[in-house]
């Protein structure tokens, strides 16, 4: 499969993201923020930097990561001027993404209301009444301004976000009748917040074209206690999932980028000691 990371995982100087790349053979750049800034916000010099140094490196582009409509809530509307700032974003995310060929530009969901749907009474108390059905309008406009550009968007399964599984992003998508622009940017390790089993279940959510890029880490969550940990890849709880995800994406002929998320140190704050720790693992079961 194609194998890439996140390099700002590794470092924001991204001459030596690319060169950590170079020394472990991983070929796709996914660009989320190089330097002090976050993609779609380089000036055009900028831009002209960072596809010299990719070309340098010879490093094709998987996927422009930008985030993209995250922090909005129900109670924003198309229009108003906070989806209006974050539409100006995915404009200038998408220039940058013509300029360096990225297929791909991510785009992430409205904070997470917990109960969206409910039966035999939750219907009525429990569900937050209009959440959802808040969320397709806000993300209308970005799939079709990437249809007028001729391009695909990925939306990712998010801890704290409306779509925080594959099931709620296959439904989104089906919703707003997008799957030929609009596909699932699945992060299995955000999806363990809310439960979502990785393998069988929620892989086969996204049969039938739904999967578009992968983001892997390995994670430890603790709902009850609001707790996070992510672990060395191989360590947590996806230790026994990864090759059985790896194998059907094999099987399915997935021809899509895995990007490897380094977000993982052993203590140091160091991130990139973390990716090596984690590497060997990662190419030894995607590649």
């Amino acid at each position: 499969m194609k194998l890439g990371v996140i390099c700002d995982g590794i470092s924001r100087d991204l001459s030596h993201a690319l060169s950590v790349m170079d020394e472990f053979e991983l070929d796709y750049a996914e660009l989320q923020f190089v330097g002090e800034k976050e993609v779609g916000d380089h000036s055009r010099q900028e831009i002209s930097d960072i596809k010299a140094l990719l070309e340098k490196h010879n490093k094709p582009v998987s996927c422009l990561s930008r985030h993209v409509f995250a922090g909005m809530t129900s109670a924003n509307q198309p229009g108003d001027p906070l989806h209006i700032k974050h539409m100006d974003a995915l404009k200038r995310v998408m220039d940058m993404a013509h300029e360096l060929g990225s297929p791909l530009v991510r785009i992430m969901s409205s904070k997470k209301e917990q109960i969206l749907w409910g039966r035999n009474g939750a219907e009525k108390w429990n569900v937050a009444h209009g959440a959802w059905d808040s969320l397709p309008p806000l993300i209308a406009p970005a799939v079709e301004l990437a249809r007028k550009e001729g391009l695909k968007l990925v939306i990712e399964t998010g801890n704290g976000t409306m779509v925080n599984s594959n099931y709620t992003a296959r439904k989104l998508i089906d919703e707003l009748n997008a799957k030929d622009t609009l596909q699932v940017l699945w992060d299995p390790g955000n999806n363990c917040w809310c439960h979502e089993l990785a393998y069988p279940d929620g892989y086969n959510e996204l049969a039938g074209g739904y999967l578009g890029h992968v983001h892997i880490k390995d994670v430890f969550v603790d709902t009850p206690k609001a707790t996070l940990e992510v672990r060395e890849m191989g360590q947590g709880q996806l230790a026994g999932l990864f090759a059985p995800i790896a194998n059907a994406m094999r099987k399915d002929n997935y021809a899509g980028v895995v990007s490897f998320e380094s977000v993982y140190h052993t203590g140091d704050g160091n991130f990139e000691n973390g990716f090596r720790c984690c590497v060997d693992y990662f190419k030894s079961t995607f590649g």
